[in-house]
């Protein structure tokens, strides 16, 4: 057992001498619960080519191997940190990638204190949490791995004695073998509130307390580039869709939106009085000490008599103004949760208190006690307010839609203009115009309708309450023209909001190939709508746009996405600046690369010069939220990732040069790859295919979420929502979804181009940050895929030529698609350019075969009915699985 007295030696990674001995020390662990629990298991460990027993026998096979992989993840979780600890320690912070401070040393010598202030005035990043169900693990699940990444930060420490460090991993034991006896599948579906608090406690247990540590990296880098000038604003807010997005999810109503505002608004100012408390504690200042001028005294009598209880309040601690002064405003949080007298009216009321009292610690020369317990909730307060998260609101265009026509049907009983038709948008600019319009009673409406005039009344409400923030913006998803924005804010009048100018805020959100080349004209079109222009100009002259990737993937295929994402934010930033507004890019990211999770520091890189100028938000869904923010360390350094690589891309715009034959290259490989990728899901039998050849239409049995896999519950390609989309086809480890249409696009640019079209490419690869990120991430995708484990799941087809048939396409682009990344890579095999990733996995890959083998016949079963109900076994196939490939969808 080495490993708990290692001296930090060198840059550690997953793959580092300090890794390996931490695998071997916690592999022993695992096999020790396994001699316990199941010792049969033991004899499958080391042969990995042996398959596994089916049924019931398989239960603790597949228990044992997805405990591994999890405790592999956790192993490099903590290598990491250990990593960059190392490499700050040994070479300094801006050595660091991706660090705060790595990007301020980049900066031109010529760049000014007061210019960069300005910049950084308006860095904003926006991380979004979402519900999606992708997160495959339970929340007790997670909180032992929390658990067991503690103790491993515990066992760095030199100080143990050998005695002491086995202790310390005799608990880590204790943790694995809670994992086996707890289990890690869901009996129920997780509700509504189940989820909310899934995400609040994210923020309970890592993000409140990160915050201010990511502060303080960003001021240090300042200071160490310019010298000490005056903090710049925080440059991170937190929104979440979870109970706010009821897009395709029944399950969400108003009173469960106006519960997570609640719930969100308890929590953070539970936090709040716990660090309040601490602070009141440990800031135990005698004014017979510690004298303060007749201003300083003011200053904290004027605190201390806001509180409710002021006279008990001075009895209690008699010359200790500041406690005094500390615990005033605890009890003025705790009114603001009750709602009683004494309560805070708005959070800026609550963020100067602590500032006043900020300033009359350092006026007394306490400045490290001020930023030790009162600077640090101040910093907290500017981030998290009273709500935690900003709660955004989704509905889908078809919803609006329907509402519209049935209040104009109800309203004045004549016949409704066809959606889409030039009647339809001249009524909606009409009625948008008018001073006063006519709203039917609710008793009238269907549920659905009055349910939306419900939701933006309660978003009315919300906006003028003591944290106008806590309610964000109305995303309308499947966004196809203007009329369903404009719509939007015709629902909004109805509901009560005023008729010149509309307090807000509606995000368009463009997610299929088609809606993405459509945008800048729609917004265009929005925009030159006096109130559209005037309702969102009053957000200092920023237009939120969300761009999909997920629906643009399954639409379109990952290059032809990728390219016209890309493409479309150029289009649309010059569309809203021809309205003298800018572009701020919402970016609906998933875990996997087909989702747009691509690494976070590259993803940001490759977008186009000025869509972000400093401004950024993004979706972080599922097993995403865990992976960034189950621990604080990793969670400061996520978040510094964002925001220094947002920092970057703004600073060094000019970097990001247009090259039209670039471009004109990229624009015939899209074409090229979405026509390849069409043809294969036009294909005869297609359909069936994927529904027999994938685990997709038993993905529901593992209750992973509150929402269904179907929008509004068709059996089409077209209602199937891209999340399980991308699960299937990872589980059946076909994984079309990272790279179909890559390996024809390339050849058929080589053929129709000839040595031109050769040399052109090298170019692109060397000069162009997206489609070096393309050609990066579709190799790891053919490596992870195999095409062997692939053919098992096709077995699975009904029709045994509609099976053989469309496998052979998937197999033949398979492999043209290597031969092309070995083209471009210099004939390297696929996978050695990313020792690391390739490392990671081959960890995993022969236990992961052999689940891929058992699921192909526990669905072979079950669907010849020699298996009378869902089993044990095949939903644990599923967890297994995305725990060994490291996501879901």
């Amino acid at each position: 057992m080495g490993l708990a007295v290692q001296a930090l030696d060198g840059t550690e990674t997953a793959d580092s001498p300090y890794a390996d001995e931490l695998r071997r020390d916690l592999m022993r662990l695992w096999r020790n619960v396994i001699s316990r629990r199941a010792p049969q298991v033991l004899a499958f460990l080391d042969a990995k080519e042996a398959d596994l027993p089916t049924g019931d026998a398989a239960i603790p096979h597949l228990q044992a191997a997805n405990i591994w992989f999890q405790i592999l993840k956790i192993i490099e979780e903590n290598a990491a940190m250990r990593g960059r600890r190392q490499l700050e320690t040994s070479a300094g912070p801006d050595a660091v990638a991706g660090s705060f401070a790595q990007v301020l040393s980049r900066l031109e010598p010529g760049q000014s204190a007061a210019g960069f202030r300005a910049f950084a005035d308006r860095l904003s990043v926006g991380p979004t949490l979402t519900a999606h169900p992708t997160e495959a693990k339970r929340t007790t699940v997670l909180e032992i791995h929390r658990r067991i990444y503690r103790a491993l930060v515990a066992l760095e420490t030199q100080r143990w004695t050998p005695r002491e460090a086995e202790n310390l991993l005799r608990d880590i034991e204790s943790e694995i073998d809670l994992l086996w006896l707890t289990g890690e599948l869901r009996m129920e579906r997780p509700d509504l509130t189940a989820e909310i608090e899934w995400g609040l406690q994210f923020f309970r247990d890592s993000i409140y307390d990160a915050v201010p540590q990511l502060f303080e990296r960003f001021e240090a880098a300042v200071t160490a580039r310019f010298g000490t000038i005056e903090s710049a604003r925080p440059c991170v807010k937190f929104h979440s869709w979870i109970g706010g997005d009821r897009d395709g999810n029944p399950n969400v109503n108003v009173e469960v939106t106006r519960d997570a505002l609640c719930r969100s608004r308890g929590a953070i100012l539970a936090c709040y009085q716990e660090s309040l408390a601490l602070a009141a504690a440990r800031v135990s200042i005698s004014s017979s000490i510690a004298e303060l001028s007749p201003e300083q005294s003011g200053t904290l009598d004027a605190i201390v008599s806001s509180a409710k209880e002021s006279d008990d309040l001075k009895r209690r601690n008699p010359g200790e103004r500041f406690r005094q002064a500390l615990t005033a405003i605890s009890l003025r949080i705790a009114a603001t949760a009750e709602e009683s007298g004494g309560r805070y009216r708005h959070v800026d009321d609550f963020v100067t208190d602590l500032l006043r009292v900020e300033q009359v610690l350092n006026g007394i020369g306490a400045d490290r006690l001020s930023e030790r317990f009162v600077r640090p909730i101040r910093w907290q307060a500017k981030v998290f307010g009273f709500r935690t998260v900003t709660l955004d609101v989704r509905q889908n265009s078809t919803v609006t839609t329907a509402a519209i026509a049935e209040i104009w049907s109800k309203a004045r009983g004549e016949p409704v203009p066809s959606y889409g038709s030039p009647e339809w948008s001249a009524r909606i600019r009409q009625e948008l115009a008018w001073a006063e319009l006519i709203v039917p009673e609710l008793s009238t409406l269907s549920e659905q309708t009055c349910e939306i005039l419900a939701l933006l009344a309660l978003m009315k409400t919300a906006q003028s309450g003591p944290d106008p923030e806590a309610i964000g913006p109305f995303v309308l998803s499947m966004t196809r023209s203007s009329d369903d924005l404009l719509g939007v804010f015709l629902l909004a009048r109805y509901a009560g909001f005023g008729a010149e100018k509309l307090d807000l805020r509606v995000v368009p959100l463009f997610e299929t190939i088609g809606d993405l080349q459509a945008a800048p004209v729609i917004l265009d079109e929005l925009l030159s709508v006096p109130l559209a222009k005037r309702s969102l100009g009053n957000l200092a002259g920023q237009l939120e746009v969300m761009v999909g990737y997920s629906d643009s993937n399954k639409d379109g295929g990952f290059v032809c996405s990728t390219w016209e994402l890309h493409k479309a934010q150029r289009k649309i930033a010059r569309a809203i600046a021809g309205h003298g507004m800018s572009p701020v890019f919402f970016h609906g990211r998933g875990g996997s690369v087909s989702r747009g999770g691509a690494p976070t520091g590259r993803a940001i890189s490759a977008q186009p010069a000025g869509t972000i100028d400093g401004r950024l938000r993004l979706t972080e869904q599922g097993e995403v939220v865990s992976s960034n923010y189950a621990n604080r360390g990793t969670a400061v350094n996520h978040l510094e990732l964002l925001a220094s690589s947002v920092l970057d891309h703004s600073l060094n715009r000019d970097e990001i040069v247009v090259n039209p034959e670039h471009d004109n290259a990229l624009e015939a490989l899209s074409g090229i790859s979405q026509t390849s990728y069409g043809n294969l899901l036009r294909m005869p039998g297609f359909l069936d295919y994927f529904q027999q050849a994938s685990p997709v239409e038993e993905l529901a049995l593992l209750k992973m979420g509150s929402r269904p896999a179907r929008r509004f519950g068709a059996q089409s390609l077209a209602d199937l929502r891209a999340i399980p989309w991308v699960f299937a086809w990872s589980q059946n480890r076909h994984l079309i979804t990272g790279w179909y249409g890559f390996g024809s696009a390339i050849e058929s640019f080589r053929r129709f181009r000839g040595a031109r079209g050769d040399a052109l490419l090298e170019e692109i690869v060397a000069q162009h940050r997206l489609f070096r990120l393309i050609v990066d991430e579709v190799e790891k995708g053919l490596f992870q895929s195999d095409m062997g484990i692939a053919r098992r799941y096709a077995s699975l087809v009904k029709d045994a030529e509609t099976g053989e048939r469309v496998f052979a396409a998937i197999e033949t682009e398979f492999r043209r698609s290597a031969e092309a990344v070995r083209l471009l890579n210099g004939g390297a095999e696929i996978g050695a350019r990313f020792p690391k990733m390739r490392a990671r996995f081959e960890r995993v890959r022969g236990q992961l075969d052999q689940i891929n083998r058992l699921q192909v016949e526990l669905l072979r079963n079950r669907r010849e009915g020699r298996t009378a109900k869902i089993s044990v076994p095949l939903m644990q196939s599923m967890n297994c699985i995305a725990a060994g490939l490291g996501w879901t969808g």
